[in-house]
């Protein structure tokens, strides 16, 4: 067979590669990846420019202006974290050996923990989603909603720990754990941890001293995404998936000596969102 008229082979195949993978909660092979063939399929993303906690938070509101729905910005990122928790786990051995255990705060970074948890089980983890917070319900929509999607969930049980002393009684026994997923907080932390919160990344220092590997959702709860200044207590994850863009916190000396190895996913934020 003779080429295509008009394209050359070496540029169809660099078109070929340039093309970009499809996301997430689209992308059928996603789960048959390790944690090198993730930061490869997402390699457009993990090479783009660095941005800062306000320049993301500004590119979601306008890609949400454009059209993009939220809730499937939030799958996308949590069907992420889903995919390279499994990585991770299958890397150190502790598939199958041991429940998940995915802290979630009550803003859109539990929302990706909820939506996690759902894609885990789903793929054969045993879960418990655990609500870190005064209300019994997430604060916003997608969260709330990605919490109701829970119940349904034969392999998932759902915690609510309103005080420390609830975070306490769940840290018994967190040895036992496979994994645990940081979703605590993301691009919106700021300032000294409140209860329950800080109960609960304590709880996360206890599983890494105990040898269970961590994984942080956007950035590891209590560093700044722009500064990568570091509040205490901080999450030490072994990884971190953040999202759309590298952080420029995370590339500082002291966000990348906690942040580990860092993935960028894409959750489908277009370009003409993304501001700088």
């Amino acid at each position: 067979m003779g080429e295509t008229p008009g394209i050359d082979r070496d540029a169809r195949s660099s078109a070929e590669l340039d093309e970009a993978p499809p996301l997430p909660a689209d992308d059928p092979e996603l789960f048959s990846l390790d944690l090198l063939g993730l930061a490869e399929r997402w390699s457009r993303n993990m090479h783009a420019a660095p941005i800062g906690a306000e320049a993301m938070r500004g590119a979601d509101r306008r890609a949400q202006a454009l059209g993009v729905e939220s809730v499937r910005l939030m799958e996308h990122a949590g069907c992420a974290v889903a995919a390279a928790t499994h990585a991770l786990a299958v890397q150190t051995g502790r598939w199958d050996h041991g429940l998940i255990l995915v802290l979630c705060g009550p803003g859109n970074n539990g929302g990706d923990g909820f939506v996690a948890a759902r894609h885990l089980s789903r793929h054969g983890a045993r879960v418990v989603a655990v609500l870190v917070g005064g209300e019994g319900r997430p604060a916003g929509k997608d969260p709330g909603r990605n919490w109701d999607r829970l119940e349904h969930e034969n392999r998932v049980e759902r915690v609510h720990t309103p005080v420390a002393r609830d975070v306490a009684i769940l840290g018994q026994g967190i040895e036992k754990a496979a994994l645990v997923v940081d979703a605590l907080l993301g691009t919106g932390s700021a300032g000294p941890l409140r209860e329950p919160i800080r109960s609960a990344v304590e709880l996360i220092g206890r599983a890494r001293a105990a040898g269970i590997p961590i994984l942080a959702v956007d950035a590891p709860t209590s560093v700044d995404l722009t500064s990568g200044d570091l509040s205490d207590p901080v999450v030490r994850a072994h990884v971190t998936v953040t999202f759309h863009r590298p952080k420029s916190g995370l590339l500082t000396r002291r966000g990348a000596a906690v942040a580990g190895r860092v993935l960028v996913a894409p959750i489908g934020i277009p370009l003409e969102a993304d501001r700088t």
